[in-house]
């Protein structure tokens, strides 16, 4: 049997997608099931970037989020120790990736009492904030 010779970015590309969807059955159950979701991924810039105690913080805030009935699933990062290079922003400090069935889900999210004490309690720590809304395809 003949097996095509991948290259090192392939092989990372299908291993972190598969990482991902093995990590969440809420996000293999839609890709089975053929749902096209929004992804919602936030972007945080804080005040005050060299303090480990402002990033756990807001990632303690960002943890409240989950109990949002439509959110499928919920990913908080931080900046990965991985190649620098130009194309790649790392003047962020924290993240959070949400995947909704749909923009009515996300809608429900936005003006959820869990969301806007989590505004209320934690935009002290960020000085900036960049959201970026995608429909799968």
């Amino acid at each position: 049997m003949y097996m095509k010779k991948s290259n090192r970015r392939e092989f990372i590309a299908t291993t972190a997608i598969a990482g991902a969807v093995a990590a969440s059955p809420a996000i293999a159950n839609s890709l089975q099931a053929g749902k096209k979701q929004l992804l919602h991924h936030v972007f945080f810039w804080l005040k005050n970037p060299d303090s480990v105690e402002d990033r756990s913080k807001l990632i303690e805030g960002l943890r409240t989020l989950a109990g949002i009935e439509t959110i499928k699933a919920l990913h908080i990062g931080v900046l990965a120790s991985t190649e620098k290079r130009e194309v790649v922003d790392t003047s962020w400090q924290v993240s959070e990736l949400m995947f909704f069935d749909d923009a009515a889900g996300q809608k429900v999210y936005q003006d959820h009492a869990i969301h806007e004490a989590f505004v209320k309690n934690y935009s002290h720590l960020w000085s900036k904030v960049v959201v970026y809304d995608a429909m799968d395809v």
